[in-house]
């Protein structure tokens, strides 16, 4: 029985497109600025100290802004980034830049699983405040209240089994017990190997019946027996 679920959010909860076009370039284009004017901050000072560690050398301010955008370009899932990025989409969410991308499916489905009494988590590689800032912020208003916790890289890399080992471990549930959904094959398959079960959401393209994890086009289709 299903009594927690941990979903992705890029191409799983949210469009691929939104972060890829809306966020991700928001972030570009603000970075420098924000930690020029916030190095200071304990906060920032800190991020921009993990950016130098990251690279194993000192920087000064603009090279530290350079790397992150380096970082930006390449789609790295690196922790200190993921990190500022959320800081400078969280002052796009305030300012009405912008709303947090939630498909129609998943806002009906975890919804209603809620209600059923199924615990809702959130695993991404964006930091815990930026998810918690997208899911805040969306047109369909505030979906927060339906998530019982967040999980970032902090707690390590989704194509890595220890990271969902930890997870089970501090959600108090057995392997079994959890449904982790994700459109990463990779991410999918690390989560089936401490146990897991898997569903994998193919918001774009043919949904195939022989693949190794379950496929369904939308939260809709997603069977919980």
């Amino acid at each position: 029985m299903i009594k927690a679920i941990v979903t992705d959010i890029e191409g799983t909860t949210s469009s691929l497109a939104f972060v890829k076009e809306v966020l991700f370039p928001y972030a570009r284009k603000h970075i420098q600025e924000f930690i020029r004017d916030n190095a200071t901050r304990n906060d920032v000072a800190k991020l921009l100290n993990d950016v130098r560690s990251e690279v194993g050398r000192e920087l000064d301010i603009e090279a530290v802004g350079a790397q992150l955008i380096e970082w930006i370009d390449e789609d790295k899932k690196v922790t200190p980034l993921k990190a500022l990025q959320g800081l400078i989409w969280e002052a796009g969410y305030l300012n009405g830049d912008f709303h947090g991308h939630v498909y129609d499916d998943v806002v009906h489905k975890l919804r209603e699983w809620h209600g059923w009494g199924i615990k809702l988590y959130v695993y991404s590689s964006g930091s815990v405040h930026s998810q918690k800032l997208l899911f805040s912020h969306t047109t369909h208003g505030d979906l927060t209240p339906l998530f019982s916790g967040y999980f970032d890289t902090n707690i390590g890399h989704k194509r890595d089994s220890a990271s969902y080992a930890t997870i089970h471990r501090q959600l108090g549930f057995s392997p079994s017990e959890i449904l982790f959904l994700s459109d990463v094959k990779e991410e999918l398959d690390a989560a089936r190997d401490v146990g897991m079960r898997t569903c994998w959401l193919v918001r774009d393209g043919l949904v195939q019946t022989n693949a190794e994890h379950t496929q369904v086009a939308s939260f809709e289709q997603i069977l919980l027996q």
